[in-house]
């Protein structure tokens, strides 16, 4: 860890803001809100399943850059533009963690997104 900056930074995962990607603090990863952007464009597909498959790129690569994996994830909250990005999720949900007995836990919420945003993503993962 003592090479590891606190604050995680990735090209194409970044916010405009001035925030990480994510934060590691020990064992401890947070992600700040991961969306389904192409990160060699910039762009977001226009349609649920693409931004999905996208944010869960997006996330893998953030996370890989705070030395972590799907597998440390402990949870996932997901914020949802409205209810019908849920099966876009769930099937990426379910590639991602396929073992029901290996699952992080999962909290979703469905509000307003912005900028054509259907969907984001945060974790914790404790890293081993």
């Amino acid at each position: 860890m003592a090479n590891l900056p606190r604050s995680i930074d990735v090209p194409g995962a970044s916010h405009k803001a001035p925030i990480p990607a994510a934060a590691r603090v020990g064992q401890i990863l947070c992600t700040s809100a991961v969306s389904g952007k192409d990160p060699a464009t910039g762009q977001l597909p226009p349609d649920a399943s693409g931004q999905a498959r996208l944010a869960f790129a997006n996330l893998r690569a953030v996370l890989q850059a705070g030395g972590a994996s799907l597998d440390q994830v402990v949870k996932l909250s997901v914020t949802l533009h409205e209810d019908s990005v849920r099966d876009a999720i769930n099937a990426e949900w379910l590639a991602a963690f396929p073992d029901p007995h290996d699952r992080p836990a999962r909290h979703i919420t469905v509000h307003p997104l912005q900028h054509g945003m259907l969907l984001q993503l945060e974790v914790m993962a404790v890293i081993q």
